[in-house]
């Protein structure tokens, strides 16, 4: 049974920074991808950032050239969030999926197998 979980939330104030981890644990295919998602209070769930094993990424357009995704091994994701705003307050989990989809499949959460419970960003001073 495939488990996900995250860690590393907590509050900050803006402009600041914080680094999320997510450790997997349980066997998923050698060419599955990682993923971050959030979602904030009254939104629906938005896509943060991608990795393939190959180490390619996507970025959602508002945690562009701010956020970093990055693997460690096959079963620990992480992303780092720099110069952080008020408006990436949110729920952030981190999600798996078995199949390498194409590029704009990565975008969508049904393209994800498993998910983790999430763990809360909040920033604000």
């Amino acid at each position: 049974q495939v488990q996900l979980e995250e860690s590393g939330g907590g509050l900050v104030q803006p402009g600041g920074s914080l680094r999320l981890s997510c450790a997997v644990s349980g066997e998923i295919p050698s060419e599955s991808v990682m993923a971050w998602f959030r979602q904030a209070p009254g939104k629906e769930r938005e896509f943060v950032a991608a990795r393939r094993r190959s180490g390619q990424t996507f970025y959602g357009d508002s945690v562009k050239y701010r956020f970093t995704i990055s693997r460690n091994g096959p079963d620990t994701v992480y992303l780092q969030m720099n110069t952080l705003k008020s408006e990436d307050t949110a729920v952030y989990y981190c999600a798996v999926s078995r199949r390498n989809w194409n590029s704009g499949s990565l975008y969508n959460s049904r393209s994800y197998d498993y998910w983790g419970q999430g763990t809360q960003v909040t920033v604000s001073s």
